[in-house]
């Protein structure tokens, strides 16, 4: 028999797994759920309508027990390039003294919705929400040419949307976001049932998480690694060496501030110009005469 952690995976709508296990969505209330309890736990629309359209598939065959996975399905973990994200909300733990518990689980599901929107919006792919905190991957699962711009641009368009959200905090929120790219090791299975998530081995989200740690409210900082991949398509503010714990030897990190004013994209990716030929004169001349 199959998790709701896999049958959300089946659907497409792996981003929810953690949604469902924090608010004790287990088998036996699956049939019960309605749209406004989807809603309720930030399902966007068009999820809530494919959700519910599955649920009503197991509704017509009688049983509240979710099909199993494919006997020879397989999830290898494999080493790719990635860019993680780390997104946190400043001051939560005063707001949370501050607050009503229902009012806080209230702005938390607010924050963890917007960030979920913008990060799949721009190709990311949430892996796990940390009490306040978002985890999300952009070149897992599915790998994009520019994932570290993507992931900039989620950062970015996070920061602006924050606090303008209408919340019980009745002040605006803010937030901190951490990014950094780098070769890790992902796929593996880690914990079991409802809890069962995939897995990222390497340095990278240890650096993303330690960058956003380091940051002002309201700011992305970037790793020198994924600077490397965005050439000038954003303005950047050298906050120099930084000493990280964990991360062994001086970092040097980068906020974003905004998004560039180059016209052309190919001269914003490669503003230290073009590599000159060598050893083509006669093909240069060729063409230069044609």
């Amino acid at each position: 028999m199959a998790t709701i952690t896999q049958w959300l995976a089946s659907l497409g709508l792996s981003e929810y797994a953690g949604r469902f296990a924090e608010n004790g969505i287990d088998i036996s209330v699956l049939p019960d759920l309605t749209e406004q309890d989807l809603k309720d736990i930030g399902v966007l629309l068009g999820h809530r309508r494919k959700i519910l359209r599955a649920i009503s598939g197991l509704a017509s065959t009688g049983t509240t027990t979710l099909p199993s996975a494919e006997p020879d399905q397989r999830f290898d973990a494999e080493r790719r390039q990635l860019t993680v994200m780390f997104c946190d909300l400043v001051g939560s733990t005063a707001l949370s003294a501050r607050l009503d518990p229902e009012d806080m689980r209230w702005v938390i599901a607010a924050f963890h919705k917007c960030c979920a929107g913008l990060i799949e919006r721009n190709g990311g792919f949430v892996a796990k929400y940390m009490g306040d905190g978002v985890l999300a991957y952009f070149g897992y699962p599915q790998a994009h040419e520019h994932d570290a711009e993507r992931a900039v641009r989620a950062g970015l368009a996070i920061v602006e949307a924050a606090p303008k959200l209408e919340t019980a905090a009745c002040a605006p929120l803010q937030v901190r976001v951490g990014i950094a790219t780098g070769i890790v090791v992902v796929g593996d299975l880690l914990g079991s049932g409802e809890s069962q998530e995939r897995g990222v081995v390497g340095d990278t989200p240890n650096l993303a998480a330690r960058l956003q740690g380091i940051a002002e409210p309201d700011t992305v900082v970037i790793a020198e690694g994924t600077r490397k991949l965005l050439g000038d398509l954003f303005e950047l503010r050298d906050m120099g060496a930084r000493h990280l714990k964990g991360v062994a030897g001086p970092t040097r990190a980068y906020a974003a501030l905004r998004e560039g004013v180059q016209e052309s994209r190919f001269e914003a990716l490669h503003a230290t110009g073009l590599t000159a030929l060598v050893g083509r004169e006669e093909q240069t001349k060729l063409l230069l005469r044609s």
